[in-house]
């Protein structure tokens, strides 16, 4: 597998020659910040594309847009398929499980893997310094629609442009939108406009999946915000990506589950109990685990053990969740580490505000042992890898 540096434009022309070659594999492309996207090209054509920021999210958005009578956690990997080497994506797979159990036509897999392949094109299209790789496969699994590279590019291109022309161009439609003058914000809108844009705008959503929940062009809704951004009554913040909708299977999951397994997670809360109930649950899944009980000395600990995640209390004496999060995040080796905040008082304002500090996720107390754990899971699976 052979890497070499492409820009956009040798993107576009890389696709023209592996369809011209008649290529089949995948080509692996890298930004500067880590993110990796696969496109997967049959006989020189587009058969799916993912990676990116969010994967498992844009695939079950695109299936409920599309296809809203799926049951997407009834689905199973197709039998008599063998993906052991992880030659194709498992959305994909159950994807093509959903045609062979006639949960939705061959067209509308079609329409899924189209817009998905468009919204992979456009975050390309929008990163910068990518490296590229390309990795010859047989592809041996069945085709449910192939695309032509130069028009999909072309396509995605056209709604590159048309971002850059609505002034968005900083701004990434994988970001969730928050509010962060709340009070202010009030006052310039109506009260039922306001209540609308309390229930959008909560810092768990992206753009896309805000857009697709009303049923409109992402491009409108964020133009539609954008008065409210330039003035600082909205911002964005990062989200973790949803948890798959089904294990993937054994010989493809194996590695990360085991580098999960061993992983070091750290409670920084004042009450002992609470630190006790989340270490017994945490270690008998297999997770090693710290406490940290004194919040003036929690990140000198936090810099020696350096946790793969964090669970943060919000009020604490001396100081507070809010500042220990905010001063984290201004710290290299933790500005993607997971922050769960933990709260017994689940207000929006709380959201809000811990949204503006960084915190990846909330958890209510008194802790669930199963919530504690899916929790833990899905971010720990989801963390970024440099």
């Amino acid at each position: 597998m052979l890497a070499e540096t492409i820009n956009n434009t040798d993107f576009v022309s890389k696709l023209a020659i592996l369809k011209q070659e008649r290529f089949s594999g995948k080509l692996i492309l890298k930004d500067i910040q880590g993110q990796e996207w696969n496109i997967y090209l049959f006989l020189g054509r587009i058969l799916y594309a993912t990676g990116g920021n969010h994967p498992v999210k844009r695939w079950r958005r695109n299936l409920l847009t599309y296809c809203p009578q799926i049951d997407v956690n009834a689905l199973k990997f197709p039998e008599n398929t063998d993906n052991s080497s992880g030659e194709i994506s498992w959305e994909y797979l159950l994807l093509y499980s959903a045609v062979e159990q006639q949960q939705t036509t061959r067209d509308q897999a079609a329409k899924i893997i189209t817009s998905i392949v468009a919204e992979v094109l456009f975050d390309i299209t929008q990163a910068t310094n990518i490296t590229g790789k390309v990795k010859p496969d047989n592809l041996s699994v069945p085709q449910l629609v192939l695309l032509e590279p130069g028009q999909a590019i072309a396509e995605a291109q056209n709604a590159w442009q048309n971002w850059q022309k609505a002034k968005l161009a900083d701004r990434s439609p994988n970001r969730a939108p928050i509010i962060r003058e709340p009070e202010q914000l009030q006052q310039q809108v109506s009260p039922a406009v306001f209540q609308n844009l309390t229930k959008l705008l909560d810092g768990q959503r992206s753009l896309r999946d805000i857009a697709a929940g009303m049923k409109r062009d992402v491009m409108e809704v964020t133009s539609s915000l954008l008065p409210y951004i330039q003035s600082g009554l909205i911002e964005f913040v990062d989200i973790p990506d949803a948890a798959p909708p089904i294990s993937p299977p054994a010989t493809v999951a194996s590695q990360p589950t085991i580098a999960s397994s061993k992983a070091l997670i750290a409670c920084v809360d004042d009450s002992p109990l609470v630190c006790q109930s989340l270490e017994k649950i945490l270690t008998t899944a297999g997770y090693q685990f710290i406490s940290i009980q004194d919040s003036l000395r929690a990140i000198a600990t936090l810099l020696t053990r350096k946790p793969e995640l964090i669970f943060l209390d919000l009020v604490m004496p001396n100081t507070n969740g809010y500042e220990i999060c905010s001063q984290l995040r201004k710290v290299s080796v933790f500005r993607d580490t997971p922050i769960i905040i933990l709260t017994g008082n689940d207000g929006i304002i709380d959201r809000v505000r811990a949204k503006l500090v960084g915190a990846t996720d909330f958890l209510s107390k008194p802790v669930d042992a199963q919530t504690l754990l899916e929790v833990t899971q899905t971010h720990l699976n989801k963390t970024p890898q440099v």
